[in-house]
């Protein structure tokens, strides 16, 4: 193991052979431990960078947003959001720096639309161990998701034939 931060011995997760742990915080719960790949929360599970919607940090506590991959529509990855999780951090460290510079510098593009029955975010995403740009489409609460994996799909038809260009 490299990076810049040292493992807790309480540590749930296991890492991968080349995951590299970037910043370390506690909460009640137990360590978060951010490396290179995603977020690992106290229960020992890892979220990739490219499935956090959403992390604030504010007044001690993180506050995660974690998306969920709901389908698939013409190439585009159709996501869901979880409901919030607050984590209050007793020894917050460098984390919070280290999340929010993560989950942005995932982010390529990020645009949102307005689409009859609702609209949805477009963002494009670096993914860890992938290659190339992931198309993620995320339906406003409420939204028509069948009209919206309609429209994605034909973004990305739209992005193949101006990357052809």
């Amino acid at each position: 193991m490299s990076g810049t931060a040292e493992l807790p011995a309480d540590f749930a997760g296991e890492l991968a052979a080349e995951e590299n742990v970037l910043a370390v915080a506690r909460s009640s719960e137990g360590p978060l431990v951010a490396t290179h790949l995603g977020l690992w929360l106290p229960e020992g599970r890892r979220v990739g960078w490219h499935l956090l919607s959403k992390v604030t940090w504010r007044d001690g506590v993180l506050v995660v947003v974690e998306a969920e991959e709901s389908g698939e529509a013409g190439g585009a990855v159709l996501l869901r959001d979880r409901p919030g999780r607050r984590l209050p951090l007793t020894e917050p460290r460098r984390l919070p720096d280290v999340v929010h510079e993560r989950v942005n510098g995932s982010i390529r593009s990020r645009h949102h639309r307005d689409l009859p029955g609702g609209g949805a975010w477009f963002v494009q995403r670096k993914v860890p161990g992938r290659d190339g740009i992931v198309l993620q489409v995320r339906p406003d609460r409420g939204a028509d998701e069948q009209a919206v994996a309609e429209f994605a799909a034909t973004v990305v038809e739209q992005l193949r034939q101006a990357k052809e260009r």
